[in-house]
């Protein structure tokens, strides 16, 4: 039987974070990127064999064929080239995928989507596309991307005919070494994947041989072709006997009606991954009729009671309460035997020098964003600084506000601060089911709270505490 969704998430959350997650990618994850599938990328050459692609199913066989018959790949490559080099950027599934933490990544593609995404979300990647590249290191890397069937800049070199797959312990047993290690040690999510690959089936026998009964689950998400408008119960019956084999190899079937859920499925996985990292948001020159030594009391207290009640502080340093926020959680991590400083918090104050090149303003957004893409939540407090002798509005707050909303994460504006934070309060009170779907009811009482003037620091902290255990799943 299929895994239930609610048990996907909850295993491979833990795999996540843990550590222990990978993913392997298919070609199925870019054709919606532009990229053809398989079929399309030989129909031209299926139809110069006298052979109908659509009635094919040893495709591998159908590329054997036509380098048979031309006594070579040229055309082949020529192929590759043409498809794989279009202009094609990472889809919203690509960028999903390069924010959750993943420290190693395969694929049988031959494109460069997946690096794409990983650049753009600042990660270094070590690159294997040849069984040389592993015996070298990239120094800080943050992902090592296998890709075991090459890359479309070395197209001569790419897996792609029977001779390549019949000679590919030859050529890159290394890879499948590797690959065998990875299945055994790491939780794999396989997207876009069709388990045809005779690489991939060999690799997982070799698996199971070697383990037997102790292998770690794996995933595989397909689409259930029950769910098709007229579903030929041919291939009904053939999509259930491959799901009851993968099991024998430790790989569940996630099963979904349509392509389109696996977004839904990764922004799920992005959202739980960072459901205990808060962002606060704030800064001030001007502290209101709170007070100075108020603020800062309540900003320490703040910083502590993240930590205490198990969530993660992700801070820019506000000009004016991030030294207070940084210290409450610094020093309540300390107290706890065991734990480091680097699990618990993200401290990252801006910098106030102008760069030697380029816009400061466009440098602080790139800053703010990889900020706040780790968190799940924003607290907005203040919000005020001060140009010409004059206080006015914190634009930077404004700005985290609409990036973390593009994002789908919860902002929690403590208005009773005042300034900046009060107008995100007001925004938000106004459409509160907008920015919170079907929990607002669930937060709409203490959410109030964070706008009464009158209540103490404690029944701030108290409501603040319940918004966040309300939209952190478990």
């Amino acid at each position: 039987m299929p895994v239930k969704l609610p048990t996907f998430y909850d295993e491979y959350q833990k795999a996540l974070d843990e550590g222990d997650a990978a993913v392997f990618v298919g070609a199925g994850l870019s054709v919606p990127a532009g990229y053809v599938n398989w079929k399309e990328l030989l129909r031209e050459i299926a139809d110069e064999l006298e052979l109908e692609i659509d009635k094919e199913t040893d495709l591998i066989a159908l590329a054997q064929y036509h380098v048979n018959q031309a006594r070579g790949r040229g055309k082949l490559n020529q192929k590759l080239i043409e498809e794989f080099t279009k202009d094609s950027a990472p889809t919203e599934n690509y960028r999903l995928l390069a924010s959750l933490p993943l420290a190693i990544a395969w694929t049988t593609n031959y494109d460069h989507l997946l690096e794409d995404a990983f650049k753009a979300a600042h990660k270094r990647i070590d690159r294997k596309v040849v069984p040389q590249d592993l015996a070298h290191t990239t120094p800080k890397r943050d992902v090592v991307l296998y890709k075991m069937h090459g890359d479309i800049d070395r197209p001569d070199d790419a897996v792609l005919t029977k001779d390549d797959y019949e000679r590919y312990n030859d050529r890159r047993q290394l890879f499948s070494m590797q690959l065998q290690g990875d299945l055994i040690s790491k939780t794999f999510l396989f997207l876009g994947f069709s388990f045809t690959d005779p690489n991939i089936s060999y690799i997982l026998g070799r698996v199971r041989s070697l383990v037997g009964e102790n292998r770690r689950p794996h995933y595989w998400v397909a689409k259930d072709v029950a769910a098709e408008p007229s579903p030929d119960p041919l291939e009904i019956k053939r999509q259930r006997h491959r799901i009851e084999d993968l099991k024998t190899y430790g790989i569940r079937t996630v099963l979904i009606q349509d392509y389109r859920q696996i977004t839904e499925l990764l922004k799920e996985l992005h959202r739980r991954v960072f459901r205990k990292n808060v962002f606060v948001s704030g800064s001030a020159v001007d502290f209101g009729p709170m007070g100075r030594s108020r603020i800062e009391a309540l900003s320490r207290r703040l910083g502590a009671t993240l930590i205490e009640k198990g969530f993660n502080v992700v801070s820019g340093m506000g000009l004016g309460i991030g030294d207070a926020i940084s210290m409450g959680a610094i020093e309540t991590v300390y107290r706890r035997p065991g734990a480091h400083l680097e699990e618990r918090t993200v401290i990252r104050p801006f910098p106030q020098v102008d760069p030697m090149s380029g816009d400061r303003n466009a440098i602080w957004t790139r800053y703010r964003e990889e900020m706040i893409e780790r968190a799940r939540s924003v607290i907005y407090l203040l919000g005020n600084k001060e140009v010409g002798g004059t206080v006015v509005p914190a634009s930077g707050m404004l700005e985290e506000f609409e990036i973390a909303t593009a994002r789908g994460i919860y902002p929690i504006p403590v208005g009773a601060t005042g300034f900046e934070a009060a107008q995100i309060w007001q925004k938000v009170w106004a459409e509160l089911n907008k920015y919170y779907g079907d929990l607002g009811a669930a937060v709409e009482q203490p959410f109030k709270t964070l706008n009464d003037r009158t209540a103490s620091d404690d029944k701030l902290l108290d409501a603040l505490v319940r918004i966040l255990k309300t939209i952190a799943p478990k």
